[in-house]
């Protein structure tokens, strides 16, 4: 084979050209970080600095809720690149401020945050991102940069030195040394190949490590978030109480009190006027099944059979299967999990098919239902249509009583709907099974 039909074949190569993507990909990603580390990092960490020490002369308390506004926002767009270039979740740990009214609350906004741990947190990131940040994000375009100089040396870049000149370790001084110089860019470049990647995580490894709630915030949001949920729980109770007393009041219970009415006639009727007394018979008759019809129903709304002798995945099929709109489910559940989250959940997708229904005006809903085992256990639901969109979060509606059903749990929401759509709601319960199939 001559060296022309090998190096095709090199160059052809599917691996090698994946991780020839990654490795560019991997460059250019690093080249913004670099302008965000060393930018705007540090242009923001010297006006926080400021700002905090114009305090002792009063125009720092007007100044520092803003700028450490705009730090909060510069580290949560880097959350948000951490969690799409890298991986990685890093929630924000701020604690919530009191509005801005006047230059009293200002005032107290500036106490507020400088009473919180993340906003120091955020002020020593700063100034590691502008150094040790702009280090790792340089690396992956550095090395891919300085290999193909050791490629334009030995191209003919040798013949225009003049003076002494070193590449790495190597002197240009002829051709010989600028073949070693394109051997050492090979290797640069094939390190590259294999690294670049790995600087990118290095380096939200560091915005990981630095920003992310400590275990104290993290421990504080999750008793307030227990105490919220608590009050919704007790809240949808009292109410999912009042629903049945409602139901049992003006259903099932007025046709049993006219069905002891119309028995009580029969009684009297029987012997008088035995035609009479048939025709109420009847009437009593109907009563009583339509009674446990209304029964049956609201003992199905409270908790559906199908749910408790077949779990999750048969009830969101069915529950699917009597949808007014095609619904196509993926749904792949290894076994069984703990009756209150089967139950969060199949309402949750209920209410969500529901609103695709009735709100979205779609022509198809997608339904997947799948668990990881990983990290302790996690439900994962997603519900897409193609309606119209517009769906939002507000307080008050059924995705915000959805949040709050989840939120008993540590379960998440998250919507996503464009006007025009497509709508796709995802959902995430962590749990672990009870029985596996």
């Amino acid at each position: 084979m001559n060296l022309r039909a090998k190096t095709e074949e090199v160059v052809s190569d599917p691996v090698l050209r994946g991780r020839a993507g990654a490795a560019l990909l991997a460059a250019a990603r690093g080249l913004a970080l670099c302008f965000l580390s060393l930018g705007v990092s540090l242009a923001l960490f010297i006006v926080s600095v400021l700002s905090i020490a114009f305090i002792v002369l009063g125009v720092g308390l007007f100044t520092t809720p803003a700028v450490t506004h705009l730090v909060r926002m510069h580290a949560n767009q880097r959350r948000v690149l951490a969690r799409d270039w890298a991986g990685y979740t890093v929630p924000p740990p701020y604690r919530p401020l009191p509005p801005a009214h006047g230059a009293g609350g200002v005032v107290k906004q500036c106490i507020r945050l400088l009473g919180d741990p993340a906003t120091w947190r955020d002020l020593v990131w700063l100034l590691t991102d502008a150094v040790g940040g702009f280090v790792s994000a340089l690396f992956p375009a550095a090395f891919v940069a300085y290999g193909i100089e050791g490629f334009v040396i030995m191209a003919g870049v040798w013949k225009a030195v003049q003076h002494e000149y070193w590449y790495a370790f190597i002197p240009v001084e002829g051709f010989g040394t600028a073949v070693l110089c394109a051997c050492l860019g090979t290797a640069l470049i094939a390190f590259a190949l294999y690294a670049n990647p790995y600087f990118i995580q290095g380096h939200f490894l560091i915005v990981k490590g630095m920003i992310s709630p400590s275990r104290g915030a993290q421990l504080e949001q999750r008793v307030e978030r227990l105490y919220e949920t608590r009050h919704d729980a007790v809240d949808s109770s009292a109410a999912e109480l009042r629903r049945i007393e409602r139901d049992l009041h003006d259903g099932a219970q007025a046709r049993l009190v006219s069905m002891g009415m119309s028995l009580g006639t029969i009684e009297a009727l029987i012997e008088k006027d035995p035609a009479q007394a048939k025709k109420l018979l009847a009437q009593a008759r109907e009563n009583s099944a339509e009674a446990l019809t209304e029964l049956r129903d609201l003992v199905r709304g409270i908790h559906p059979p199908v749910l408790a002798e077949r779990g999750l995945g048969d009830a969101a099929k069915a529950l699917a299967l009597r949808m007014q709109v095609p619904v196509e489910t993926d749904i792949e559940l290894p076994g069984r999990f703990a009756e209150p989250v089967e139950s969060a959940a199949y309402f949750a997708v209920s209410e969500i098919l529901t609103n695709a229904a009735k709100h979205a005006r779609a022509d198809k809903v997608w339904l997947d239902i799948h668990y990881s085992e990983a990290a302790g256990g996690m439900l994962r639901i997603a519900v897409t249509d193609d309606g119209r969109g517009g769906a939002e979060m507000k307080k008050g509606s059924g995705m915000a009583g959805i949040e709050r059903r989840l939120g008993q749990f540590d379960g998440v929401l998250a919507v996503t709907s464009p006007s025009g759509g497509p709508t796709m709601v995802t959902m995430e319960i962590p749990c672990e099974m009870v029985a596996r199939r």
